[in-house]
């Protein structure tokens, strides 16, 4: 993947986009250098998708821009964004304003612009997670979780002035809505636990107990975004579990990275109860979110900036498929068709 027009610089000029529940975080980088650092709240970018052009448009021309990508896509360029692929990115159906279809219009108004736009991958796409992991699978950590990911490969690789596949962490992401956690072995994703499939978060309920969908009857989308805990002995032991299981996959993690809104509000509480060591990710500005600081990275990555042998290591272009390839216990089809897909 390269941009659509390379500048004249030796240094990418690029753009990372994190589409939080609370806020709409952006990151420009040049090299080293942050020329862009901003949050809008969500509800005022979805609002007026122009006004947010705007803004990117005042800092044009870039190289790159990582858009955001939902529960992601395998690199798909925003001018050959379809509605299918908006729909998969999305998870809802048309109409559909509950989770991340309020997201939809953003998406639309980004791949629609004349600025050089892809949207990247989510945890499930990786082929670095083995297929058995992903069997009834769709939320792993959606593409900003893969984002945060990189950061926190590209600040344990400078600390340790190692290569990115001698990298080993677990992210624990503590966002403003829900609680993710990403396994990582030797630079590349092995295996994660998403907002709506992981622990407890402060807005999300987490994985949802099979018996309690039963009981619901009709799970719909904003159910997801509900049943969170302002518990901190919940909060913190459900994701402390979800740790405990990815080190299955990651036996051995250098340190356990902690991102998101909450990350240095919760530090003390989990270096007091891991053996491992515990860090937050410094990051790279003051503002943006550390997925959005991420996807400059990747962006930066992408165009062959420094970042290359990280994106290269990450095997993001090597992203395959969509989030439904995986499931079992509902037929593909007929979650093609919930998302008013042809099946």
């Amino acid at each position: 993947m390269t941009s659509h027009s390379r500048l004249d610089s030796d240094v990418p000029r690029v753009i990372g986009i994190d589409p939080g529940t609370v806020s709409i975080d952006v990151c420009g980088l040049a090299g080293d250098t942050v020329f862009l650092d901003r949050a809008v709240e969500t509800a005022t970018a979805l609002a007026d998708p122009a006004a947010f052009l705007t803004m990117l448009y005042e800092v044009a021309p870039v190289d790159l821009i990582v858009g955001p990508s939902g529960y992601g896509l395998p690199l798909v360029p925003g001018l050959e964004l379809t509605e299918d692929d908006l729909r998969l990115a999305v998870l809802t159906e048309s109409g559909e304003s509950g989770g991340l279809g309020g997201l939809s219009s953003l998406i639309r108004a980004l791949a629609s612009s004349r600025l050089p736009v892809v949207f990247t991958p989510g945890v499930v796409h990786l082929p670095s997670v083995p297929a058995y992991r992903k069997i009834n699978r769709v939320d792993m950590g959606t593409a900003d979780k893969v984002c945060a990911v990189a950061l926190a490969i590209d600040e344990q690789r400078r600390r340790r002035r190692c290569a990115p596949g001698d990298v080993s962490l677990i992210l624990l992401e503590l966002g403003g809505a829900f609680t993710a956690a990403v396994a990582v072995d030797r630079g590349r994703i092995v295996d994660g636990l998403g907002g709506t499939s992981g622990p407890i978060g402060r807005l999300g309920s987490g994985g949802w107990d099979g018996e309690v969908a039963y009981l619901a009857e009709h799970v719909t989308k904003a159910m997801l975004f509900q049943g969170g805990t302002d518990s901190d002995t919940a909060y913190v032991e459900s994701a402390l579990k979800a740790i405990a299981a990815l080190m299955v996959s990651v036996p051995g993690p250098f340190e356990i990275v902690l991102s998101g809104r909450f990350a240095h509000e919760y530090l003390e509480a989990f270096a007091a109860r891991l053996s491992r060591p515990v860090r937050v990710l410094e990051g790279l500005g003051t503002t943006a979110k550390h997925a959005a600081q991420g996807a400059a990275l990747i962006a930066n990555g992408l165009t062959g900036g420094a970042a290359r042998a990280m994106v290269d290591t990450l095997g993001l272009r090597d992203a395959r498929g969509s989030a439904l390839d995986y499931l079992t216990v509902i037929p593909r089809d007929a979650a093609r068709r919930r998302l008013g897909l042809v099946a």
